[in-house]
C-alpha cells in the first residue's frame, strides 16, 4: 500500500515531462485541481487497487482507501482472508506512532474481525 505525489489535473506532468506521446505545458500555470494516487495491490493474485483522492494525503486518506478496498473483494475473498499483511512506509501519515492512523487501523480492525501486521519499510532505525 502506496501513496504517491500529488499530481496535478489538466495539460500538466511532473516537470513538463510526459510519457509516451501526450502533450504537456512545461510549467505549472496555477492548477487548483490536484489528485494523489494511492494504491493497493495484493501480492496473492497480482490485483491492483487504485484510488485517487482529492484532497490531502493524510492517515484519514490512506485508511479510507484501505476501507474501500475491502468492500471492493468478493465475500469469498473477505471469507478466506485469516491475517492482513500491509507494507507500508514510515512516512509521517501512516507512521506507527502516528495516534491517528493507529485509531483509524483499529476501527478498521474492528469493523472486519481480522488481525492486521504493519510492515514497515524501511524498518525504523534505532
Amino acid at each position: 500500500m502506496d501513496c504517491k505525489a500529488t499530481v496535478n489535473i489538466g495539460d500538466y506532468s511532473r516537470g513538463g515531462k510526459t510519457r509516451g506521446d501526450n502533450q504537456a505545458s512545461d510549467h505549472d500555470m496555477g492548477c487548483k485541481e490536484k489528485y494523489i494516487p494511492c494504491g493497493i495491490v495484493d501480492e496473492d493474485n497480482g490485483q491492483l487497487h487504485i484510488i485517487f483522492g482529492s484532497s490531502y494525503k493524510t492517515s484519514d486518506f490512506i485508511v479510507d482507501n484501505l476501507i474501500h478496498w475491502w468492500k471492493t473483494i468478493t465475500p469469498e475473498q473477505r471469507q478466506d482472508t485469516e491475517l492482513i499483511q500491509i507494507k507500508i512506509d514510515n512516512g509521517s501519515e501512516s507512521s506507527g506512532v502516528r495516534t491517528q492512523f493507529l485509531k483509524r487501523m483499529v476501527e478498521f480492525v474492528d469493523q472486519i474481525h481480522r488481525p492486521i501486521q504493519l510492515l514497515y519499510y524501511p524498518p525504523k532505525q534505532k
